[in-house]
Parts: structure tokens; C-alpha cells; sequence
């Protein structure tokens, strides 16, 4: 079983439009269009059938439509503002014969053995606590030959957290369950996975961040108070703060994985 460590939402319409506004449209996580087209570099998913998971509000299941090609996507994710805002977005753009979002309780993935062609995620697998039944999932639904690309906020080492990342932590709020890149390549490798990889995406999230919060600090600020308040605003401004000095440290490791389930035997 999949369990999330808080099954309550944490994501509602004013997290959605906050982000949105740091991030781009339909975006809840860094880097945008060109950071997931970063974790599938490589990759062809023209004609696939492809999993979002924690596909958040539909902004990178659509891309991967859009931009690669894929026959499919399917979007999955545990709450249901962000779904019901990925539905309204598929429609919006005439994508909703190519793109269907799944919101579940947090357990097993509904979906059948070896359903997908490739398996994606963006910084969210953060959330769910137990890694090897998390990789077991994904290898059961994904097709022989398939592959799991995905980005995922990390934590440098296993074990007892520095004070700056327990507070890091604390300021976000949110149900984080952060392991080691070592620790994914291990879940990832008895799961089945072969020719794992790892790549580090700290140096250039480090960089990123640091341009967020000058946003939030300057430009961006008067815009984002307008929709969301300024105390939700000024939160997270204390919240990036907190966050890049983990970044800085090298202790926060945004990371890239990727692995390969092997053909059928035989």
C-alpha cells in the first residue's frame, strides 16, 4: 500500500493560485515546461500511454500531451481541488480525449498491471513515507520494457535532519517524507528497476530559488498579495527563506531518477 503521511488536502485554491503565480500556469512545482521536458530528455513518448503521478493541476499531464506526443495521460493525484482543476484545464484546451485525471484515496495505484508505457512524477513522491512500496507500484503498472522518469525533492543523507532543514521543514507545512537519492536507487533497484540514475538538480534549484524569493520579495509581491493576502504571501516568503538556506547547505537535493522495467523474460 501507498500512504501518504497526511491524506488531508494541502493543496487547496489559494495554495493553487499562489503557486501558479511563482511558477506559470498549471505548474505546481519549479522549473516549469522546461524542467519536465528536462526528465524525459531522451525520451520518446510519442504514441505512449503515460501515468502523472501527483499530477497536481494538470499543467505537466497536459504537456506531455501537448509538446511529446503521448497518446495518453493519465493524471493522478490523492486531492481533489487540483484534480477538478486539471479537468477544467484539459477541457479548457481540448485535450480531454487524451487526457483523464484520477483522484484517489492514498493506497494502492487504481490501475491495472502493466497499464502504462512510461511512469511520471514531479516532486511529489516527497509525500508518500514508504519508498519500496511506492517503487513496487509503479513497476506493477508499468508495461515490460517501460520506463519511470521522474524529479523529486530529497534530502542529502538518511537519518536525523539538520535544524535548518526540521525548520524548512516546519515552515512548509506540508506532509514531506524526504530520503536520500541512495535511498530512492535502492527502493528503485529492489523493486526491480534496472539501469537506475540519479541526477542532481541542486545547483540549478539553488540558483532558481533565489530568484523566487527576490520576486516575492519585489515585483511579484503586490500581484500575489492582490489574489491570495499578504500574510499568505509574507508565510512563504519566510518559508523560501528557510528553504534556500538547506538549499546552500547542499542538505536539500532536488534530483532526477530514472529506470528501466526489464522486457518479459523470454
Amino acid at each position: 500500500m501507498i500512504e501518504m503521511a497526511d491524506a488531508e488536502p494541502e493543496y487547496d485554491d489559494i495554495a493553487i493560485r499562489f503557486l501558479e503565480a511563482l511558477w506559470g500556469e498549471g505548474y505546481l512545482s519549479p522549473g516549469g515546461p522546461d524542467e519536465v521536458d528536462r526528465v524525459v530528455e531522451g525520451l520518446s513518448l510519442k504514441g505512449k500511454a503515460i501515468l502523472d503521478i501527483g499530477c497536481g493541476c494538470g499543467g505537466i499531464t497536459l504537456h506531455l500531451v501537448g509538446r511529446h506526443g503521448a497518446a495518453h495521460a493519465t493524471g493522478f493525484d490523492v486531492e481533489r481541488p487540483v484534480i477538478a482543476a486539471a479537468r477544467q484545464r484539459a477541457s479548457a484546451l481540448g485535450l480531454g480525449d487524451r487526457a483523464s485525471f484520477v483522484q484517489a484515496a492514498p493506497g494502492m495505484l487504481p490501475f491495472a498491471d502493466r497499464s502504462f508505457d512510461v511512469v511520471f512524477s514531479k516532486d511529489a513522491l516527497l509525500h508518500v513515507p514508504d519508498k519500496d512500496a511506492l517503487f513496487a507500484e509503479i513497476f506493477r503498472v508499468l508495461k515490460p520494457g517501460g520506463v519511470f522518469a521522474a524529479s523529486n525533492w530529497m534530502i542529502s543523507h538518511d537519518g536525523e535532519p539538520s535544524p535548518e532543514m526540521k525548520a524548512y521543514v516546519a515552515a512548509e507545512g506540508l506532509s514531506f517524507a524526504m530520503a536520500s537519492p541512495a535511498r530512492y536507487i535502492k527502493a528503485m533497484q529492489r523493486a526491480g528497476f534496472v539501469e537506475v540514475t540519479a541526477r542532481d538538480r541542486n545547483p540549478w534549484y539553488r540558483e532558481v530559488a533565489r530568484g523566487e524569493l527576490q520576486r516575492l520579495r519585489g515585483p511579484l509581491y503586490p500581484a500575489v498579495a492582490a489574489v491570495v493576502g499578504a500574510a499568505y504571501v509574507d508565510k512563504n516568503i519566510k518559508t523560501w527563506e528557510a528553504m534556500q538556506k538547506v538549499l546552500d547547505s547542499g542538505e536539500h537535493r532536488p534530483t532526477h531518477l530514472r529506470g528501466w522495467k526489464p522486457d518479459a523474460e523470454g
